[in-house]
């Protein structure tokens, strides 16, 4: 399994706009082979944060994904990021 999370900052008063223009790219992946999650949201307590987090079941998945994130518009309002990769090796449900 692989995780892709982090966060973007974005311009607080652009926020919600840059939300709604990721809408159709998390429908997408949510439709893609080998995602078991997908979701881009608000940061409760930041308003200029965007949380970022996938969860895919290989390495594949996500490469195959990859170039249907943000178009160049979304790139531009991105002020800043800090998403990261991680290989799971072992999953324990909590109960």
């Amino acid at each position: 399994m692989v995780i892709v999370a982090g966060h973007l900052e974005v311009d607080p008063a652009q926020r919600e706009a840059y939300l709604a223009g990721c809408v159709a790219v998390v429908e997408q992946a949510r439709r893609t082979a080998g995602c078991l999650d997908f979701a881009i949201t608000a940061d409760p307590v930041d308003p200029a944060r965007v949380v970022v987090f996938e969860r895919w079941d290989s390495v594949e998945a996500v490469e195959a994904f990859r170039g249907s994130g943000p178009g160049e518009e979304q790139t531009a309002e991105i002020r800043s990021a800090s998403v990261a990769e991680y290989d799971v090796a072992d999953v324990r449900p909590l109960t």
